[in-house]
Order: C-alpha cells, then structure tokens, then sequence
C-alpha cells in the first residue's frame, strides 16, 4: 500500500490524540514517499505517551508539511522516492507497526546497499527541517547536576577528568547537607519556572525526600518492574528459535500493564519508565546504567531545564545468567567500580545537555558526595582552572546560575 492510497478510517487503531494529528494532517502524509512515510508515524502513534517538547517537534514538522505545495514536498522529499522497497515491505502493514515496517526498512536497504544514501538523504531532511523551525526561547539558563561517588568513604584517583578541560575544579567544597541543599535548589527553580515535566530528579538508587514539583525516576521504585521483565526476558530467551533482534522487538512492544505497572493519572511517565527498561542496555541489571540512560532520555525527549542525577552504587560484576535472575538475593555492591561508571556517566550526562538548545548558557554541576571536591561548567567560570577556596554547594550552585 502507498501513502497516496491512505484514508482517515485506517488510523481508527492510534490513540486518540494520535488519531486526530494524523487525520488533521492526512493530505501532507499521502504525498511522503513509502520509505519516509512509516518513520513519521512511528512518532505520530506514539504521540499521546510523548513529552510536551516531543509533541511541540512533532507539531512543527507536521505543520511545516502541511504548508508545503506539491512541487515544495518534491523538492524536500524527491531523494526518498529514488530508494527501491521490495515487494514485502510494499505489502507490510506500515500503518499499524511503522516501528515494525522502519525496522525492516533499514535491513533491506543494508543489504541492498542503499542504507548510505537513505541516510544522507534523512540528514538533508533533518537539517533543512530545523532550518526552517522556530527556536524555542528558555526562561532560564539549562542546569544539570551530578551527584557520584555514594557510600564511598575514600577514593585516590582523579575525578572529572573529562570536564575539567571545560570547567572549574573545586577541591574544598563543603559536603554538609549537600544532597538535601541541591535537590533543594531543584525544586526552587521548578517553584520559580513551573513547566510539566521540566524540572527531573533521577535516582540510581532509594530517592531521597524531595518536592512533589521535581518529577521524579528511581531504581529502587521500579524494582517490581525490572524484576517483572527479567521474568519476561528469561521466559523468552527459553524459546526455540529466539534471536536477540526478535527480543528486541517484543521487548519494544511492551506496555506499562504487561509488566504490571500502570501510573494513576500519568500514562507519559509510565510508559517512559518501562521504555527505560526496555530500549536500555544493561539498565535492568545495573543500577548506573540505569540512572546514565535515564538521564540520557529525560535529556533527549523531555529537555527539562533542571535534570539532578544522583547514581548509586552497582552490583559486581557476575556471570551474566547470574545477573539476568530475577530473585533478589545478597548482592555484593562495587563501591569504587560505581563511582568510576558514574564519573564517566557525569560526562555523558553533560555532553547530552549540550545537544539541546541554549546550549551555550546552559550549566553543569558535578560533586563527589560527602566528599570536598566539585566541579562547575557555566559560561561565567574559567574553562581548566582549579580553586582551593572554601565554598558550600550552595555558592557553587549561584556560581553555576549567575
């Protein structure tokens, strides 16, 4: 079947903000070429679980598409139409699995050696897509904050490697009440620039007391959901014949409800929670996985304006049978091996902060709990530098913002 071909009936499957996005915009969407067509509708199915930044992006481009005459679409869309499908792709059900239909996509154009062209040909589209779209304006700078190192009583190895070349290092911070004092001024920012899911707090771990406007991600909370998919996985790879690409694909059908789980009131963060899980390498077994790809995610789909990470310390490394069990048992924590995976998890969190918009005068905190040393990114602060001036996380946090 062609997009040319779509008719408004088809889509009585989607969710229904998805459903009326769809139909609103069906006349652009009939005239995308069969191998663009199903990419957008694996955002549009979806759009009723995305974040507000999400759906803002999705809007744009579908209203960017609508605007476009015939002879504009061929010009933006001409190089899609040039990519040969085969006969199965043409008959599969693209409307209802478009995230099924772009997977299968990508391996027939590898094997027929036109996946390079594919994807620069979904650059172009990308970059004159963003070209064209209007620049969102923040109403405060961008503020991550990393917390690494928990229950770790002593550590000789540098810290922060990575960021000092792009920041200050502070070597006599005052570590009092540091945890309570930053998600403090987390949830101060949220008071002051209320936005639906614009202020995060990601827990690698048990999350501490904090305020009901942070919204907020822990491991610990969703023990019952990672030891129900462990079940799954284990049940699963127990199958004749089962490959990991076709768990990779049940795994990324899963909802909220198959693993028991289902948020009062808030299906987008239920759904995120699970996709966690689900789409994360490693985030069911370690817990600084998780909070790395956590914050990865909140930082890619939901651009908050304030996002604290605290990572907690991991289990030690096991056979991996071992590790896929779901039955809780004794588990030896990697103090040290933690801290390590959660300085390197800082960078990353730092560099995925940088991709957003506001880039520029956006902020970044790193301290190594209950321990003196901290190191600060603002564009006010030198870049290499080192200070042993005494300072609490509070003067840290107006050196960040200020």
């Amino acid at each position: 079947m062609l997009p040319s071909e779509l008719k408004a009936e088809q889509f009585a499957g989607y969710p229904p903000e998805a459903r009326m996005l769809v139909i609103s915009h069906l006349d652009a969407i009939r005239q995308l070429p069969l191998s663009i067509a199903p990419s957008l509708l694996r955002e549009l199915v979806e759009y009723d679980f995305k974040f507000p930044a999400e759906r803002a992006a999705i809007d744009g481009e579908l209203t960017n598409l609508s605007s476009l005459s015939r002879a504009q679409m061929q010009e933006w869309f001409g190089a899609f139409s040039s990519f040969s499908l085969s006969p199965n792709l043409q008959r599969f059900d693209w409307i209802n699995q478009p995230a099924q239909f772009v997977e299968q996509l990508s391996a027939y154009l590898w094997t027929t050696h036109q996946l390079d062209g594919f994807r620069q040909a979904a650059i172009s589209y990308g970059d004159r897509l963003q070209a064209v779209l209007p620049k969102p304006k923040l109403p405060v700078r961008r503020l991550g904050i990393a917390i690494i190192g928990q229950g770790l009583s002593s550590y000789e190895g540098p810290l922060f490697r990575n960021l000092r070349a792009h920041g200050t290092y502070f070597r006599n911070v005052d570590p009092k009440d540091g945890v309570e004092l930053l998600l403090a001024a987390a949830a101060a920012r949220a008071k002051t620039y209320p936005a639906t899911y614009g202020h995060w707090y990601v827990d690698g771990g048990q999350e501490a007391a904090h305020s009901p406007l942070l919204t907020c991600v822990s491991y610990r909370a969703l023990e019952p959901v990672r030891s129900a998919l462990l079940k799954y996985v284990q049940t699963e790879i127990s199958q004749p014949g089962m490959g990991p690409e076709e768990l990779r694909s049940r795994l990324a059908r899963l909802s909220p409800a198959d693993l028991g789980m289902e948020r009062a009131g808030d299906k987008v963060l239920g759904r995120f929670e699970v996709r966690l899980f689900t789409e994360g390498s490693g985030t069911q077994i370690f817990s600084t996985t998780f909070a790395q790809w956590a914050a990865r995610e909140t930082l890619r789909r939901a651009q908050p304006l304030t996002l604290l990470v605290r990572f907690a310390p991991r289990q030690e490394q096991k056979p991996m049978n071992e590790l896929l069990t779901s039955g809780r048992s004794e588990t030896n924590l990697d103090f040290a091996g933690s801290l390590v995976d959660a300085d390197m998890g800082a960078y990353y969190q730092w560099i995925n902060q940088q991709r957003l918009p506001g880039a520029g005068e956006s902020s970044f905190l790193v301290w190594y709990e209950a321990h003196k040393q901290a190191l600060v990114v603002a564009p006010g602060l030198p870049r290499g530098a080192e200070s042993t001036s005494a300072k609490n996380l509070d003067e840290l946090l107006t050196l960040a913002t200020s």
